[in-house]
């Protein structure tokens, strides 16, 4: 009988993180109600009281009562305050409104209340929400190629402080004889460090406006920053709502440029981080790997042997951060579970391949086309990855060995 074949290493993954975010959600939710539900209870058990003694001191009664409250929340989900507020939908609000539902931060303190305005927005929102994930994919390749360009000058420089680069060097075809940059990308954590730290910044610039404007506490204003950028949205804390304010054309211009950078610049880290969390669910699975099948230990042992030459060894040892996961999985092909030796023949061939990679790449680089490659035939056009992960897998250097 044919036997069924192991979980692979993407099904682990996402089954491993799949039970991580369900862990994650339960512990939150454990959090958010031991802390918040008092207080809950707290201010319900209030409003019960205050409801009760003016029914009493009114003589109101509470069905009465209870029924003009309905019809006060029903006009203050319509945008009707007892104070003056600003229009909700001329030109400016309107704009404001379609800017948090193309960014998907959807506050809710606008909504359209017509059936025409509903069918609209579900068109509207359809390509409205996919052109401006695209522009934050396009955003994201741009500044990950700004800060690989500045890392690389950097990495340069201090090559050129230690000896290692001619003081003459100049970036170009001349880079393929300078065994130290062929191949390098950014690392990881340093741009996720230079991301986080970008939106620290613009957080507390734009926390520092808000409290001096909306008159927030600043921890409100730093609350609502994260919570606007991230397109979390909630909605109780929503800025340029008043009727006026001093300087408003100035203000509103600086919300909208702290919204725009903020979101930006926090989709941007939220993707670094995403692959950190890949890489760790990876080291998961390589700690759990063939624990629970004692045929393939054996195999990996045999496998560990002192003269034993394991496909892509001699990539590893020169740590070469290129995209060459295709090869891996034709080199490797057949030979993983069955423990048998690489024999010469293949590992010539192997070599012959990683020369023809590293030839085309560097070609690729000096006339300025993108390294794209893939030799492995079998892999679809989706097999790198689509959007923002096909992004940071090109450009970031542990992305290509963490699969």
């Amino acid at each position: 009988r044919r036997r069924l074949a192991p979980l692979n290493e993407d099904n682990g993954r996402f089954l491993l993180l799949a039970a991580l975010i369900a862990a994650y959600l339960s512990a939150g939710a454990t959090v958010f109600s031991a802390l918040e539900s008092p207080s809950e209870a707290a201010a319900q058990l209030r409003w019960n009281r205050t409801l009760h003694n003016f029914s009493r001191i009114f003589n109101i009664s509470l069905p009465e009562l209870r029924a003009f409250l309905r019809s006060y929340e029903a006009a203050m989900a319509a945008g009707i305050r007892v104070d003056a507020l600003r229009p909700r939908w001329d030109f400016p609000g309107a704009f404001y409104f379609v800017g948090t539902v193309v960014s998907t931060i959807g506050f809710g303190m606008t909504t359209p209340a017509t059936v025409a305005g509903k069918v609209f927005l579900i068109v509207y929102g359809l390509f409205g929400c996919a052109g401006t994930i695209l522009f934050f994919n396009l955003f994201l390749e741009r500044i990950i190629s700004l800060l690989a360009f500045i890392m690389k000058a950097c990495h340069e420089r201090q090559l050129r402080r230690s000896g290692l680069l001619p003081p003459n060097f100049r970036r170009g075809p001349a880079m393929s004889g300078v065994g130290s940059l062929v191949g390098w990308k950014p690392s990881v954590y340093h741009v996720m460090l230079i991301l986080g730290i970008f939106a620290i910044t613009l957080s507390c610039c734009a926390s520092a406006m808000y409290t001096a404007v909306e008159g927030w506490n600043y921890v409100d204003s730093l609350y609502y920053c994260f919570v606007t950028f991230s397109t979390i949205g909630f909605g109780d804390l929503v800025s340029s709502q008043n009727a006026a304010y001093q300087n408003q054309g100035l203000y509103r211009f600086g919300n909208f440029i702290f919204i725009l950078m903020g979101v930006c610049c926090i989709y941007s880290l939220f993707n670094v981080i995403s692959i950190v969390i890949k890489q760790v669910l990876n080291w998961v699975l390589k700690k759990f790997e063939c624990r629970c099948c004692p045929k393939c230990h054996k195999s990996s042992t045999r496998l560990g042997r002192r003269n034993a030459i394991t496909p892509g060894a001699r990539l590893r040892r020169h740590n070469i951060s290129m995209d060459t996961d295709g090869q891996y999985d034709s080199d490797t092909e057949g030979r993983r579970l069955s423990g048998e030796l690489i024999s010469m023949r293949e590992l010539t061939a192997s070599n012959k391949v990683s020369l023809a990679i590293l030839q085309k790449q560097l070609s690729e680089t000096a006339n300025g086309y993108p390294r794209n490659v893939c030799i492995n035939t079998r892999q679809n056009g989706f097999s790198a990855g689509v959007g923002a992960l096909a992004i940071m897998n090109n450009r970031l250097a542990e992305t290509s060995d963490s699969r």
